[in-house]
Parts: C-alpha cells; structure tokens; sequence
C-alpha cells in the first residue's frame, strides 16, 4: 500500500510540472556487471506541441542518486504556430516543463524552455539542482522558428505594431 502512494505521489508531481512526463523510448544498459543504465524519453512540449525533446540520462537502480550527466536534443516535430508562442513564459528564466527526482537528497533532474526573441529560437534547458564535482550538469538544445507559422511574431518588435 505504501508502494502504491509513493508512486501516485510522484506521478501527481511530475504531472504539476508541465511538460507530459515523457515515454521511456530506449534503455540502453553499460554492462553485465553494473545496474546502470542509459534511459532515453521523449518529452512533447505542452504548450509548443510541435516540439519534442529526447532526453538521455544515467539511472542507478541501486544507487542513493542517480549521476547528473545528462544528454539532451529537441527538434521540430510538427507546426508551430503564433497563438502557441502567445501562451508561453517569455522570461529571461523562462518556464519549468519537466521535474524528476534523481536522489533522495533533493537532486533533480529539470527541463525548462526560454525564447530568444532576438534571434528567433526556443531554448530547451535540461539541468540538475545539485552540485557534482564543482559543477551544475546542464545540456542545451535549440529549435529555430525560422520557416514556422510562428516566425516574427516572437520578434520584440512585433509588439510595437
């Protein structure tokens, strides 16, 4: 029974977080002798459908904490529009898609998108919250709105008119 609650419990985190959380799509293990594995998702924007993010990070089955490494590539996978760029965060921090917990001691693994409205791009952001080795794991990814329905309306100048 207590199973059952923690797995609820992390599958209504993970739907708060924004982004759906993602289908497991390849799981590639390093060897005989190690539980790690290599697990890819794919993860669909929700407000941007058009764009869909593949995901590789490290999972440690018996380990305290996943590793931080962390591969990410996002492209355009359908059609993106100026009523999908309207809805979006246009900070320069841009908007949580994506949060999973990679330890028990509050590391996790997140994926945020932020809008270059200068050169026309949405950024995908894949990062861990904690600290390794001196450093924050991040990879970054880039899908240009050239060619799209949605390019120029997310120039700055595009409000000005």
């Amino acid at each position: 029974m207590l199973t059952l609650r923690t797995t609820l419990l992390g599958l209504l985190l993970m739907g708060l977080a924004g982004c759906n959380d993602g289908h497991e799509v390849g799981d590639v293990s390093l060897g005989l002798f190690t539980t790690k594995d290599i697990k890819i998702d794919s993860l669909v924007d929700p407000k941007i459908p058009g764009v869909t993010c593949h995901l590789s990070n490290i999972d440690a089955d018996l380990d305290l904490a996943d590793p931080s490494d962390t591969s990410l590539a996002c492209r355009q996978t359908g059609p993106i529009t100026a009523a999908m760029l309207a809805d979006i965060d246009t900070s320069p921090d841009g908007e949580l898609l994506y949060r999973r917990s990679q330890s028990v001691l509050f590391k996790s693994l997140k994926l945020r998108r932020i809008l270059d409205a200068d050169s026309q791009t949405l950024l995908y952001l894949a990062y861990t919250t904690k600290e390794t080795h001196g450093s924050f794991k991040h990879a970054l990814s880039s899908v240009p709105l050239w060619g799209t329905q949605a390019w120029r309306s997310a120039s700055p100048d595009s409000n000005a008119n």
